[in-house]
């Protein structure tokens, strides 16, 4: 099984804590030409929930789209966040402590949600879904845990996101990009929701990153699970130095979006 999907690796090393994540997250905010940022975006895409919903987040990592918006969540939603990491939810909770806001916190795998169905108005899978093994068992999952109506906001990328930065990496790197590429992204992601979801559309979200500093690409990549050595490190710092030096920047294409699928209504009687 691809890393991206194997729930072991995952819980006991990628996502063990923040740190990768927050590795990468760190690239997007230091050099993203999108000012306005990702999280506040997707936020925007919930604003069509009722104002007394019930939420569950699949994946929440550290909390940063509620740590981001906790000026902007209505006073009645109820909102559960859930992770396969027990890691990660208690570094959630830590970040929106003190927030104001009363969030429930469960360690979920998308596979099996411990909830009735009909139970939430809405679900948010902020680039998770890829690391699901069984995505469609997943996808059935969660249309049976939402209300008639319901809606799940699934983020996610598009084809040859962040290619530029790949290009670099050796043979079997890139090769892994590929499948973690192909496994759920916003071209082949709507096809698969369809099967379940009667109504799905997607949504861009317009970004590159301009790169000016070498370092945080390599720790970027370091966080991904390719620990380069002295060499490679070396190598690509020069390159990226390089294109900085002939063009001002590195720059790098970013292809994000999010698909947003709504569960058929009940037939009135």
């Amino acid at each position: 099984m691809d890393r991206v999907a194997d729930q072991h690796y995952l819980v006991d090393d990628q996502y063990k804590d923040s740190s990768n994540l927050s590795a990468r997250i760190r690239l997007h905010r230091l050099f993203s030409t999108n000012g306005y940022g990702w999280h506040r975006w997707v936020f925007d895409h919930l604003t069509d929930l009722p104002g007394d919903a019930r939420i569950l987040e699949l994946g929440c990592g550290r909390g940063d789209v509620w740590v981001e918006n906790r000026d902007r969540i209505p006073p009645d939603w109820r909102i559960t966040l859930s992770d396969l990491s027990p890691g990660m939810i208690e570094e959630a909770g830590s970040n929106l402590k003190g927030s104001g806001r009363q969030f429930d916190y469960e360690v979920i795998d998308a596979q099996s949600i411990p909830y009735p169905e009909a139970t939430f108005d809405g679900v948010v899978a902020n680039h998770m879904l890829y690391h699901v093994p069984d995505r469609a068992k997943g996808i059935v999952e969660i249309h049976r845990v939402l209300k008639s109506g319901g809606l799940l906001f699934a983020a996610t990328n598009g084809r040859d996101n962040m290619s530029e930065l790949w290009d670099m990496l050796d043979t079997a790197a890139r090769a892994e990009f590929d499948r973690v590429e192909s496994r759920f992204r916003l071209e082949g992601g709507e096809r698969e929701l369809r099967e379940v979801f009667p109504k799905v559309t997607v949504g861009r979200y317009p970004d590159a990153l301009h790169v000016t500093d070498a370092g945080p690409v390599i720790d970027y990549i370091n966080s991904t699970g390719h620990k380069l050595n002295d060499r490679q490190a070396s190598e690509i710092r020069r390159r990226v130095r390089n294109r900085i030096t002939c063009d001002g920047k590195f720059v790098i294409r970013k292809t994000n979006g999010i698909l947003t699928a709504r569960k058929s209504e009940n037939p009135m009687p």
